[in-house]
């Protein structure tokens, strides 16, 4: 039995045990990436525990197949809406200022239904793009745009150099903004 059937047993069961073994496997991972996204440790402190709370009333129905992948999806998705939240009162050390900034001219905009249309095209058209980049070139991109990861701990975490983190993201970002182009999403 892997360890991610261990802990969806022991949430099944209804177990609080299973909240520390969440916390004590992926915690750092949570920790980290709600630091990146909120630029805050009080209020990355705060999200983890509602991911926690969030992870103890998704299990069951859900079922997990990678809990790393779940975990941190709930644990992103509560940083977003955190941050949206206090965006407009506070401005910190948050990486989301540099990637929207980065991704803008590829990002929808919002508001009518053929916005809503065109924003599931451009999420089945990144999908498309992410299974054509090389392993590498797919990490760095989801550890910047998806992670809110700096240059600086891609590179680090990757064994590079920052002007090749940089490069691959440009040249990533261009083969994106082709993609689209071609598929006139852009």
């Amino acid at each position: 039995m892997t360890e991610d059937e261990k802990l969806l047993q022991l949430f099944r069961m209804r177990n609080e045990s299973a909240l520390q073994k969440v916390s004590e496997r992926f915690g750092r991972l949570c920790s980290t990436m709600a630091c990146r996204i909120l630029g805050s440790r009080e209020e990355a402190e705060e999200c983890t525990n509602d991911m926690l709370m969030k992870l103890w009333d998704s299990i069951p129905p859900n079922e997990p197949r990678c809990m790393a992948a779940y975990v941190s999806r709930i644990t992103r998705n509560l940083c977003l809406d955190r941050y949206a939240k206090l965006h407009a009162e506070k401005r910190g050390g948050s990486q989301i200022p540099a990637v929207i900034e980065e991704l803008s001219p590829y990002l929808p905009a919002e508001g009518t239904p053929e916005d809503l249309l065109e924003s599931i095209a451009v999420r089945e058209a990144l999908t498309r793009f992410l299974r054509s980049l090389s392993d590498d070139a797919r990490r760095i991109f989801l550890a910047r745009y998806y992670s809110f990861q700096t240059v600086a701990e891609i590179a680090k975490e990757h064994g590079t150099t920052e002007g090749r983190v940089k490069m691959i993201l440009k040249r990533s970002r261009d083969r994106l903004r082709k993609q689209l182009a071609e598929e006139e999403l852009l």
